[in-house]
Protein backbone atom coordinates (compact mmCIF):
# COMPACT_ATOMS: atom_id res chain seq x y z
CA UNK A 1 0.00 0.00 0.00
CA UNK A 2 2.66 8.14 -3.33
CA UNK A 3 0.28 20.27 -8.46
CA UNK A 4 -0.65 26.96 -15.20
CA UNK A 5 -1.35 26.72 -18.81
CA UNK A 6 -3.96 28.28 -20.50
CA UNK A 7 -5.16 28.66 -24.05
CA UNK A 8 -4.79 29.66 -26.57
CA UNK A 9 -1.88 27.23 -28.02
CA UNK A 10 0.67 30.18 -27.41
CA UNK A 11 -0.09 30.59 -24.14
CA UNK A 12 0.16 27.58 -23.50
CA UNK A 13 3.79 26.68 -24.95
CA UNK A 14 5.28 29.98 -23.06
CA UNK A 15 3.16 28.93 -19.81
CA UNK A 16 4.65 25.85 -19.96
CA UNK A 17 8.38 26.67 -20.47
CA UNK A 18 7.99 28.93 -17.55
CA UNK A 19 6.68 26.13 -15.28
CA UNK A 20 9.84 23.73 -16.08
CA UNK A 21 11.68 24.57 -13.14
CA UNK A 22 15.50 23.97 -12.95
CA UNK A 23 17.17 24.32 -16.46
CA UNK A 24 19.79 22.55 -17.77
CA UNK A 25 22.15 23.03 -20.72
CA UNK A 26 21.20 21.09 -23.33
CA UNK A 27 23.96 18.81 -24.17
CA UNK A 28 23.80 17.94 -20.40
CA UNK A 29 21.61 14.95 -19.11
CA UNK A 30 18.40 16.31 -18.35
CA UNK A 31 15.96 14.16 -16.28
CA UNK A 32 12.13 15.33 -16.00
CA UNK A 33 9.06 14.83 -13.87
CA UNK A 34 5.68 15.38 -14.78
CA UNK A 35 3.78 15.20 -11.59
CA UNK A 36 -0.02 14.17 -11.44
CA UNK A 37 -3.16 17.00 -10.14
CA UNK A 38 -2.92 17.23 -6.22
CA UNK A 39 0.30 18.49 -6.45
CA UNK A 40 4.36 17.27 -5.82
CA UNK A 41 3.64 18.55 -2.08
CA UNK A 42 0.31 16.56 -1.73
CA UNK A 43 2.37 14.33 0.88
CA UNK A 44 1.24 10.96 -0.40
CA UNK A 45 1.84 9.91 -4.19
CA UNK A 46 3.55 12.50 -6.13
CA UNK A 47 5.60 13.58 -2.72
CA UNK A 48 6.97 10.32 -3.06
CA UNK A 49 8.24 10.76 -6.43
CA UNK A 50 9.55 14.30 -5.73
CA UNK A 51 11.35 12.47 -2.75
CA UNK A 52 12.68 10.23 -4.97
CA UNK A 53 13.75 12.69 -7.87
CA UNK A 54 15.12 15.22 -4.94
CA UNK A 55 17.02 12.04 -4.03
CA UNK A 56 18.48 11.78 -7.33
CA UNK A 57 19.66 15.16 -7.19
CA UNK A 58 21.07 15.54 -4.40
CA UNK A 59 23.45 11.96 -5.10
CA UNK A 60 24.31 12.98 -8.87
CA UNK A 61 24.26 16.79 -8.66
CA UNK A 62 22.28 16.62 -11.66
CA UNK A 63 19.05 19.00 -11.87
CA UNK A 64 15.83 17.94 -13.03
CA UNK A 65 12.99 19.66 -15.02
CA UNK A 66 9.25 19.97 -13.36
CA UNK A 67 5.82 20.29 -14.13
CA UNK A 68 2.92 19.69 -12.07
CA UNK A 69 -0.76 19.33 -13.65
CA UNK A 70 -3.78 20.78 -12.71
CA UNK A 71 -5.85 20.18 -15.68
CA UNK A 72 -6.47 17.38 -17.58
CA UNK A 73 -5.58 19.42 -21.23
CA UNK A 74 -1.94 19.95 -19.54
CA UNK A 75 -0.08 16.58 -20.12
CA UNK A 76 0.87 15.91 -23.69
CA UNK A 77 0.97 19.86 -23.85
CA UNK A 78 3.78 19.77 -20.91
CA UNK A 79 5.33 16.51 -22.11
CA UNK A 80 6.03 17.60 -25.49
CA UNK A 81 7.70 20.86 -24.21
CA UNK A 82 9.96 18.78 -22.21
CA UNK A 83 11.29 17.08 -25.19
CA UNK A 84 11.42 20.19 -27.21
CA UNK A 85 13.65 21.01 -24.27
CA UNK A 86 15.95 18.28 -24.42
CA UNK A 87 14.79 15.97 -21.33
CA UNK A 88 16.37 12.74 -21.92
CA UNK A 89 14.10 10.80 -19.66
CA UNK A 90 10.34 11.97 -18.86
CA UNK A 91 8.88 10.16 -15.26
CA UNK A 92 4.96 10.60 -15.64
CA UNK A 93 3.81 9.91 -12.07
CA UNK A 94 0.24 8.18 -12.32
CA UNK A 95 -2.05 5.94 -14.18
CA UNK A 96 -3.44 9.43 -15.62
CA UNK A 97 -0.73 10.01 -18.01
CA UNK A 98 -1.20 6.84 -19.46
CA UNK A 99 -2.60 8.11 -22.49
CA UNK A 100 -0.41 11.52 -22.96
CA UNK A 101 2.76 8.90 -22.58
CA UNK A 102 1.48 6.50 -25.06
CA UNK A 103 1.02 9.39 -27.46
CA UNK A 104 4.24 11.75 -26.77
CA UNK A 105 6.51 8.32 -26.39
CA UNK A 106 5.14 7.74 -30.13
CA UNK A 107 6.03 11.31 -31.65
CA UNK A 108 9.53 11.27 -29.67
CA UNK A 109 10.77 7.85 -30.18
CA UNK A 110 14.37 9.18 -28.83
CA UNK A 111 13.07 10.16 -25.50
CA UNK A 112 12.79 7.65 -22.90
CA UNK A 113 9.41 7.79 -20.33
CA UNK A 114 8.68 5.88 -16.85
CA UNK A 115 5.38 5.63 -16.15
CA UNK A 116 4.45 4.74 -12.65
CA UNK A 117 1.25 3.16 -11.95
CA UNK A 118 0.13 1.96 -15.11
CA UNK A 119 1.25 -0.80 -18.01
CA UNK A 120 2.54 0.40 -21.59
CA UNK A 121 4.03 -1.63 -24.09
CA UNK A 122 6.07 0.62 -26.25
CA UNK A 123 10.36 0.77 -27.07
CA UNK A 124 11.34 3.45 -25.63
CA UNK A 125 9.34 3.64 -22.01
CA UNK A 126 9.54 2.05 -18.94
CA UNK A 127 6.37 1.06 -16.88
CA UNK A 128 5.92 0.48 -13.02
CA UNK A 129 2.74 -1.15 -11.21
CA UNK A 130 2.75 -2.12 -7.47
CA UNK A 131 1.04 -4.80 -5.74
CA UNK A 132 -1.10 -2.47 -3.29
CA UNK A 133 -3.14 -5.68 -2.01
CA UNK A 134 -0.20 -6.69 -0.49
CA UNK A 135 1.08 -3.51 1.53
CA UNK A 136 -2.80 -2.96 2.30
CA UNK A 137 -3.39 -6.52 3.55
CA UNK A 138 -0.63 -5.67 6.35
CA UNK A 139 -2.49 -2.38 7.61
CA UNK A 140 -5.09 -4.48 7.26
CA UNK A 141 -4.33 -6.60 9.62
CA UNK A 142 -2.91 -3.26 11.45
CA UNK A 143 -6.33 -1.91 11.96
CA UNK A 144 -8.40 -4.47 13.33
CA UNK A 145 -5.50 -5.08 15.54
CA UNK A 146 -5.88 -2.03 16.95
CA UNK A 147 -9.68 -1.43 16.48
CA UNK A 148 -11.45 -1.94 19.81
CA UNK A 149 -14.68 -1.60 18.49
CA UNK A 150 -14.55 -4.47 15.97
CA UNK A 151 -15.48 -1.79 13.13
CA UNK A 152 -13.06 -0.18 10.39
CA UNK A 153 -13.33 1.97 7.78
CA UNK A 154 -11.84 2.51 3.84
CA UNK A 155 -12.33 6.11 2.18
CA UNK A 156 -10.79 5.70 -1.31
CA UNK A 157 -10.27 8.64 -3.87
CA UNK A 158 -11.44 8.22 -7.41
CA UNK A 159 -13.30 4.59 -7.96
CA UNK A 160 -11.15 3.18 -10.17
CA UNK A 161 -9.26 -0.64 -10.26
CA UNK A 162 -6.43 0.43 -8.78
CA UNK A 163 -8.19 2.00 -5.95
CA UNK A 164 -10.31 -0.77 -5.35
CA UNK A 165 -7.20 -2.83 -5.30
CA UNK A 166 -6.41 -1.19 -2.16
CA UNK A 167 -9.58 -2.28 -0.51
CA UNK A 168 -9.45 -5.42 -1.68
CA UNK A 169 -6.17 -6.09 0.26
CA UNK A 170 -7.28 -4.07 3.42
CA UNK A 171 -10.56 -6.21 3.26
CA UNK A 172 -8.35 -9.35 3.24
CA UNK A 173 -6.31 -7.98 6.16
CA UNK A 174 -8.80 -7.28 8.36
CA UNK A 175 -10.51 -10.49 7.91
CA UNK A 176 -7.22 -12.46 8.53
CA UNK A 177 -7.32 -11.04 12.02
CA UNK A 178 -11.14 -11.65 12.78
CA UNK A 179 -13.50 -12.80 10.06
CA UNK A 180 -16.60 -10.75 11.86
CA UNK A 181 -15.49 -7.28 11.95
CA UNK A 182 -17.32 -4.61 10.17
CA UNK A 183 -15.96 -2.77 7.42
CA UNK A 184 -17.38 0.33 5.95
CA UNK A 185 -16.52 1.70 2.40
CA UNK A 186 -16.79 5.34 0.63
CA UNK A 187 -15.07 6.38 -2.25
CA UNK A 188 -15.40 10.09 -3.02
CA UNK A 189 -16.18 10.36 -6.48
CA UNK A 190 -15.50 9.16 -10.10
CA UNK A 191 -13.49 11.96 -11.43
CA UNK A 192 -10.19 13.27 -10.88
CA UNK A 193 -11.80 15.69 -8.53
CA UNK A 194 -12.28 12.87 -6.18
CA UNK A 195 -8.15 13.33 -5.42
CA UNK A 196 -8.05 16.85 -4.21
CA UNK A 197 -11.26 17.51 -1.89
CA UNK A 198 -9.81 17.03 1.89
CA UNK A 199 -13.45 18.56 2.85
CA UNK A 200 -15.38 15.80 1.73
CA UNK A 201 -12.37 13.22 3.06
CA UNK A 202 -13.24 14.82 6.53
CA UNK A 203 -17.09 14.29 6.10
CA UNK A 204 -16.62 10.74 4.71
CA UNK A 205 -14.57 9.72 7.78
CA UNK A 206 -16.67 11.38 10.23
CA UNK A 207 -19.80 9.37 8.95
CA UNK A 208 -17.77 6.03 9.67
CA UNK A 209 -16.92 7.03 13.00
CA UNK A 210 -20.54 8.09 14.20
CA UNK A 211 -21.01 4.45 12.55
CA UNK A 212 -18.49 3.10 14.93
CA UNK A 213 -15.36 2.93 13.34
CA UNK A 214 -11.99 3.78 15.13
CA UNK A 215 -9.57 3.08 12.55
CA UNK A 216 -10.23 4.45 8.98
CA UNK A 217 -7.72 3.92 5.93
CA UNK A 218 -7.46 6.91 3.22
CA UNK A 219 -6.17 6.12 0.06
CA UNK A 220 -7.66 9.35 -1.83
CA UNK A 221 -4.63 11.75 -2.59
CA UNK A 222 -4.83 15.07 -0.76
CA UNK A 223 -8.60 13.89 -0.28
CA UNK A 224 -7.42 12.17 2.54
CA UNK A 225 -5.74 14.40 4.02
CA UNK A 226 -9.23 15.23 5.38
CA UNK A 227 -9.45 11.65 6.31
CA UNK A 228 -5.88 12.24 8.58
CA UNK A 229 -7.40 15.52 10.32
CA UNK A 230 -10.66 14.01 11.11
CA UNK A 231 -9.38 11.47 13.23
CA UNK A 232 -7.21 13.57 14.86
CA UNK A 233 -9.95 15.77 15.61
CA UNK A 234 -12.27 13.12 16.91
CA UNK A 235 -9.63 10.98 18.88
CA UNK A 236 -9.77 7.98 16.70
CA UNK A 237 -6.85 6.58 14.50
CA UNK A 238 -6.25 7.15 10.78
CA UNK A 239 -4.04 4.91 8.24
CA UNK A 240 -2.03 6.98 5.76
CA UNK A 241 -0.76 6.11 2.06
CA UNK A 242 1.72 5.68 -0.37
CA UNK A 243 4.19 8.32 1.59
CA UNK A 244 4.87 7.59 4.94
CA UNK A 245 1.96 10.15 6.68
CA UNK A 246 2.64 9.10 10.04
CA UNK A 247 4.20 12.62 10.85
CA UNK A 248 1.06 14.65 9.90
CA UNK A 249 -0.68 14.08 12.95
CA UNK A 250 1.76 12.09 15.71
CA UNK A 251 0.00 9.37 17.61
CA UNK A 252 -3.40 9.70 15.55
CA UNK A 253 -1.92 7.80 12.58
CA UNK A 254 -1.94 3.76 12.98
CA UNK A 255 0.33 3.58 9.97
CA UNK A 256 0.90 4.20 6.46
CA UNK A 257 0.97 1.76 3.57
CA UNK A 258 3.74 2.75 1.64
CA UNK A 259 4.33 2.50 -2.24
CA UNK A 260 8.08 3.51 -2.98
CA UNK A 261 7.11 5.69 -5.81
CA UNK A 262 10.30 7.57 -4.58
CA UNK A 263 12.88 4.30 -5.49
CA UNK A 264 10.89 3.54 -8.46
CA UNK A 265 11.88 8.05 -9.64
CA UNK A 266 15.27 7.46 -8.63
CA UNK A 267 15.81 4.14 -10.30
CA UNK A 268 14.57 5.42 -13.48
CA UNK A 269 16.54 8.47 -13.52
CA UNK A 270 19.78 6.66 -12.29
CA UNK A 271 19.56 3.90 -15.00
CA UNK A 272 19.03 6.60 -17.80
CA UNK A 273 21.53 8.64 -16.85
CA UNK A 274 24.41 5.57 -16.21
CA UNK A 275 22.85 3.32 -19.54
CA UNK A 276 21.73 0.85 -17.66
CA UNK A 277 18.03 1.81 -18.26
CA UNK A 278 15.60 -0.35 -20.14
CA UNK A 279 11.85 -0.50 -21.24
CA UNK A 280 9.28 -3.09 -20.28
CA UNK A 281 6.88 -3.76 -17.74
CA UNK A 282 8.02 -4.67 -14.04
CA UNK A 283 5.63 -5.22 -10.76
CA UNK A 284 7.08 -4.55 -6.96
CA UNK A 285 5.48 -5.91 -3.90
CA UNK A 286 6.79 -6.91 -0.40
CA UNK A 287 9.22 -8.93 -2.21
CA UNK A 288 10.87 -6.34 -4.02
CA UNK A 289 10.24 -3.77 -0.81
CA UNK A 290 8.23 -1.61 -3.30
CA UNK A 291 5.24 -1.99 -0.79
CA UNK A 292 5.04 -2.06 3.36
CA UNK A 293 4.03 -0.19 6.03
CA UNK A 294 5.90 2.43 8.13
CA UNK A 295 6.76 2.27 11.75
CA UNK A 296 8.55 4.97 13.24
CA UNK A 297 8.97 7.31 16.14
CA UNK A 298 5.41 9.27 15.31
CA UNK A 299 3.18 5.61 15.23
CA UNK A 300 5.82 3.43 17.46
CA UNK A 301 3.47 3.41 20.87
CA UNK A 302 0.43 2.64 18.47
CA UNK A 303 2.00 -0.83 17.39
CA UNK A 304 2.70 -2.94 20.24
CA UNK A 305 5.54 -5.69 19.48
CA UNK A 306 2.77 -8.27 19.37
CA UNK A 307 1.07 -6.40 16.29
CA UNK A 308 4.24 -5.62 14.91
CA UNK A 309 5.40 -9.14 15.28
CA UNK A 310 1.96 -10.54 13.54
CA UNK A 311 2.48 -8.24 10.88
CA UNK A 312 6.13 -9.30 9.91
CA UNK A 313 5.31 -12.62 10.04
CA UNK A 314 2.14 -12.13 7.53
CA UNK A 315 4.84 -10.36 5.24
CA UNK A 316 7.57 -13.32 5.62
CA UNK A 317 4.45 -15.68 4.56
CA UNK A 318 3.54 -13.54 1.67
CA UNK A 319 6.98 -12.96 0.34
CA UNK A 320 7.17 -16.97 0.67
CA UNK A 321 4.02 -17.79 -0.77
CA UNK A 322 2.29 -19.25 2.27
CA UNK A 323 0.03 -16.80 2.69
CA UNK A 324 -1.78 -15.33 -0.71
CA UNK A 325 -3.32 -12.31 -0.78
CA UNK A 326 -5.88 -11.46 -3.93
CA UNK A 327 -5.55 -8.56 -6.16
CA UNK A 328 -8.70 -6.77 -7.15
CA UNK A 329 -10.88 -8.89 -9.77
CA UNK A 330 -13.23 -6.03 -11.71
Amino acid sequence: MKTRILAPMAALGVLAVAALGVQARAEDFAPAVVFDQGGKFDKSFNEAAYNGAERFKKETGTAYREFEITNEGQREQAMRTLVRRGASVIVAVGFSQTAAVEKVAKESPKTRFCLIDDKLDAPNVQSVTFKEEEGSFLVGMAAALASKTGKVGFVGGMDIPLIRNFLTGYEQGVKHVDAKDELFVNMTGTTPAAWNDPGRGVELAKSQFVRGADVVFAAAGATGLGVLQAAADDGKLAIGVDSNQNHVHPGRILTSMVKRVDVVVYDCMKAAKDGSWKPGHRVVGLKDDGVGYALDDNNRKLVTPEMEAKLEEAKKQIIDGTLAVKPYQP
